[in-house]
């Protein structure tokens, strides 16, 4: 493996991961509260490491990337996003040591959605959509979000994907990795922004909606709220947020294949059928 050119990847990697807390940022100062100075930190931290890596092994360029290169882009990539992603908590007081500040950004990244914090609704604004936007993120892949810039600075993704996608065979949709990526976040943040429009119709106000919403595409269920979304005491809610689980269980290819017209693409697939056989033998 070249460690020049894998750490020059990973240096793209943590300024795109540096330039989305912007958003929490936009949350922080809308609602005033104490999260700004600690994630604005943090970005610049971050962002500035990114650049630090990106250029000083700007040399070490290569046109194709090898598998090994690719798989430990994404070792190393997501243990610094869990690094970086645990500085705003740590900075902003929200827990007193960086083990647990970095258990919970990890356990957003990888959506797993344990957590450490025993009292949400005392956390800030800016931190929690924090929290929720790394559980987004990683439900997806900040790395296969990054495979659409890439190609831009010349840098091939084939393998890469290959290392970042789970399954055996991952599905290209389109000729170019670039376009698959696009692909895949367009159909991602097409779900999000229709489960956020219905749980505001059912009386979430914009940033719970988006938070929860973060949550249930991710599959990882992190909440704002300690009593999670039996706080709301609202089936309406509790039905939009199980049927969008469901979808975001689902091969987002197949939802792309469904878009375009292949109405047929889901029952084709035999992981598709055994997931919802499953799902529907639990249920009973």
């Amino acid at each position: 493996m070249h460690l020049c050119y894998t750490l020059h990847l990973v240096g793209v990697l943590t300024i795109f991961l540096g330039l989305t807390m912007a958003l929490p940022l936009l949350f922080g100062i809308y609602y005033h509260d104490e999260s700004v100075t600690p994630i604005l930190k943090s970005m610049i931290a971050t962002v500035g490491s990114g650049l630090l890596l990106y250029f000083l092994f700007r040399g070490s360029r290569e046109k194709i990337m090898s598998h090994r290169e690719g798989m430990g882009v994404v070792a190393i990539g997501w243990t610094a996003a869990g690094f970086f992603g645990a500085l705003p908590y740590y900075w902003g007081g929200v827990f007193s040591t960086f083990s647990d500040s970095f258990f919970e950004s990890i356990s957003g990244f990888t959506t797993t959605g344990a957590s450490v914090l025993t009292n949400i609704e005392t956390v800030s604004r800016g931190f929690l959509f924090w929290r929720s936007l790394t559980h987004w993120l990683g439900g997806m892949g900040i790395i296969v979000l990054s495979l659409a810039i890439l190609p831009f600075l010349g840098i091939g993704g084939l393998q890469l994907y290959k290392a970042e996608v789970p399954g055996p065979v991952p599905d290209k949709l389109k000729p170019r990795i670039r376009d698959t990526a696009l692909v895949l976040w367009k159909v991602y943040v097409l779900f999000s922004a229709a489960e956020t429009l219905l749980l505001m119709l059912g009386g979430m106000d914009l940033f719970d909606a988006l938070c929860h919403a973060f949550g249930t595409m991710a599959t990882g269920g992190f909440s704002t709220h300690t009593l999670s979304i039996g706080s709301y005491q609202s089936p309406y809610v509790d039905t939009v947020i199980i049927v969008f689980m469901l979808f975001a269980g689902i091969n987002f290819s197949l939802h792309y294949r469904f878009l375009k017209g292949e109405s047929l693409s889901f029952w084709r697939n035999s992981e598709f059928r055994f997931f919802i056989g499953a799902v529907t033998i639990f249920f009973l």
